[in-house]
């Protein structure tokens, strides 16, 4: 399949400041690409490399095979959905969508411009706002025009820096379902910026980035659950994390109250100092000793009722703090436990991870 973006050895330096470091990356025609990371981590610096707002340092940039270095923004095939969205207060919608086709040379027809504002605000459910002022309307509705604007001159690639980070979290979960579907309807390649993890994890493939490097890319369930490294565990979704030494040959994990685990198949870590990772939600908690006797006797210090599940916090001597998330579907509201009560906690090692505790730095 063709790729619409490639960095070959992409590397992108402000004075003795590397924001991108030897980056390769593919990206396939039609795919909806999050990059994810924190502040700093390269991430949008990426996104202004493919749009020509920066130029790298060293290595290439291609789009549709064509290759970029010092090409200039308005000669790409490529639109951005800015985080503030820049749009003009004083056009009204149609203006708005508009602007970008009245730039065009040689001209278009006032009727071919009409005709393809009106399927851009169709697209993005708008259709009947044509002559509405900007002030007036919401601020998700504001979010629609200017998608409307970046997708009205039919680009091969649409870049969305953080577009929802102005919304509630409500609208920005209605956004979420609205920019796939848009992408699936237009069949054109997004690229997304973001911090915010579940919105990358709507994309259909996720770039976690770090320290200006790629840390894992792959689809949203891979990264969350199969993460390369502590850093991808650590940042996308939450993650308990504990000290612990491979042993037996690396099959052995041995835990700082000195219980053993027995290390799955698919890890590969070396034995001596490592990282044991654990999903909340991969933990069970129970108020009695299971039969089998695989449990960690803890005390919750704190509860957090978050509507569809329960956050607890749980306090295990030797071990240190667990977080751990229980489903409603199997609690009842007289079953929840109260802070200060004594639990049990237990969870297959095979839904552990373990990193080398040199992946830590």
């Amino acid at each position: 399949m063709r790729n619409d973006i490639e960095f070959r050895s992409v590397t992108k330096t402000y004075g003795a400041v590397t924001a991108v470091h030897e980056v390769d990356l593919n990206v396939t025609k039609g795919a909806f690409l999050a990059l994810l990371g924190p502040s700093g981590c390269g991430k949008t610096t990426c996104l202004r490399i493919i749009g020509g707002f920066e130029q790298p340092t060293s290595g290439s940039v291609l789009i549709n095979g064509r290759e970029m270095n010092g090409v200039p923004p308005y000669q790409r095939p490529v639109n951005m959905v800015f985080q503030h969205y820049a749009l003009f207060p004083h056009f009204d919608v149609e203006q708005n969508v508009a602007y970008g086709l009245r730039q065009m040379r040689p001209r278009l027809a006032a009727a071919e411009i009409r005709r393809r504002v009106g399927k851009a605000l169709e697209m993005v459910r708008l259709d009947g706002f044509a002559k509405r002022r900007i002030h007036e309307m919401s601020g998700g509705q504001q979010q629609r025009v200017a998608l409307a604007r970046a997708i009205v001159n039919q680009p091969a690639v649409l870049l969305l820096d953080e577009p929802l980070a102005a919304l509630d979290k409500k609208l920005r979960s209605a956004m979420q379902i609205e920019l796939q579907t848009l992408q699936r309807e237009l069949g054109i390649t997004f690229v997304l910026v973001t911090h915010d993890q579940e919105e990358a994890l709507s994309a259909d493939i996720v770039c976690v980035m770090n320290a200006g490097r790629i840390r894992q890319l792959g689809t949203p369930q891979q990264v969350y659950d199969r993460p390369t490294d502590i850093f991808v565990a650590d940042f996308v979704g939450k993650t308990n994390r504990f000290s612990a030494t491979l042993e037996n040959g690396g099959k052995t994990l041995r835990l700082a109250d000195g219980s053993a685990l027995t290390v799955g198949p698919r890890q590969t870590v070396s034995p001596g100092s490592a990282i044991l990772a654990i999903r909340p939600e991969a933990i069970r908690l129970s108020r009695s000793h299971p039969a089998d006797g695989a449990a960690m006797k803890g005390t919750v210090t704190h509860r957090i009722f978050l509507g569809s599940s329960v956050e607890y916090a749980v306090t295990v001597a030797d071990l240190g703090d667990f977080l751990v998330t229980a489903d409603r579907k199997t609690l009842s509201e007289g079953e929840l436990v109260e802070p200060g009560e004594t639990v049990f906690l237990g969870f297959d090692p095979l839904a552990a991870h373990v990193f080398p505790a040199s992946s830590a730095a």
